[in-house]
């Protein structure tokens, strides 16, 4: 028999993250076809997350529990998860019961006709805010353009894939995990299958405009070198307009020795110049921050505790 570990990332949770296990449990037990085990990863939650976790791991043996020491992000507890995983076939949703598990089997039916990762595709207008909904754009432009994702594939937080992109996924121990871009690496073999998203009962989303900024720049930095590209395409844009311009100053000059210099444009040309030269500065900057930080062997988490989890079951050093 196949055995699913469900990964979900907990934060602030508390109110609903007892009934998303809940429908987990039911949901696969009326199915009757998979084991199953359910890693629940508490990313330093400010509520009473923890103790949630922990009485339902008491209940349930078939409940990991991972306590982080200090608020990692999304990404970061995905991966720590990812690390005490042993089942054959992966399923990662959120805390929020957003993403109904009741219609899992429709991702898993999809993955077994041969595809290495399903991912739900969420019909009409998505349960989040505007700023949410900004964000997965950008997101999705990001993986798209700089990463590779195939187009037609939406990569949303519910989805499934098969083991040994599991395995490839955990040998990465830099410090900015980004996990889609992790996937993408390993495959296109992908499919969407159209999900139900729910509006979130309790609660408001863990992502602030920094967390985004913080995983886009993990999506950027850490898996595509075209923004530096684009830095050397567009400073040698800029020195070719500079020329250029100089070019048709000075002939104006000569042809009309009273044309004026247009001051206020050259320092407008200048700061503009200068603008830009500083923002590829900075994103080279973060390029070298984290090549530092990565030489440095800074963690991806740090786990305090954990609740039925056995030895064998962390793949982190093997």
């Amino acid at each position: 028999m196949k055995k699913l570990s469900f990964i979900i990332p907990c934060y602030n949770s508390e109110k609903s993250i007892g009934a998303v296990i809940s429908e987990i449990i039911a949901t696969v037990e009326a199915d009757g076809r998979y084991d199953y085990e359910i890693v629940c990863i508490n990313d330093y939650s400010k509520d009473d997350t923890l103790d949630v976790l922990k009485t339902v791991a008491k209940e349930n043996e078939k409940c990991k529990v991972l306590d982080l020491s200090r608020n990692f992000g999304q990404h970061s507890a995905l991966m720590a998860g990812f690390n005490y995983a042993t089942g054959d076939i992966i399923v990662c949703l959120d805390d929020d019961g957003q993403n109904p598990p009741c219609e899992m089997f429709k991702l898993i039916d999809k993955l077994e006709e041969g595809y290495d990762l399903v991912s739900a595709k969420y019909e009409g207008e998505k349960k989040r805010s505007i700023f949410r909904k900004l964000g997965t754009k950008v997101s999705f432009w990001m993986s798209s353009t700089l990463i590779g994702k195939p187009k037609d594939i939406d990569l949303n937080s519910y989805y499934v894939f098969q083991r040994y992109v599991l395995d490839e996924i955990i040998k990465y121990k830099n410090a900015y995990p980004f996990v889609h871009g992790l996937i993408l690496r390993v495959t296109r073999n992908m499919a969407n299958v159209v999900i139900e998203h729910k509006s979130r009962e309790h609660g408001a989303s863990g992502y602030s405009f920094k967390k985004l900024l913080s995983l886009w720049m993990n999506g950027f930095t850490a898996f595509s070198e075209k923004p530096l590209r684009l830095a050397s395409y567009l400073g040698a844009f800029c020195s070719f307009g500079g020329f250029a311009y100089g070019v048709f100053t000075i002939i104006k000059k000569i042809i009309r020795p009273s044309f004026p210099m247009q001051e206020s444009l050259i320092m407008t040309a200048i700061l503009l110049l200068s603008g830009i030269l500083m923002l590829f500065l900075g994103l080279l900057g973060e390029y070298v921050g984290r090549i530092y930080i990565s030489i440095n062997n800074a963690p991806q988490f740090a786990i305090r505790e954990t609740y039925n989890v056995k030895p064998d079951d962390s793949k982190d050093d093997k």
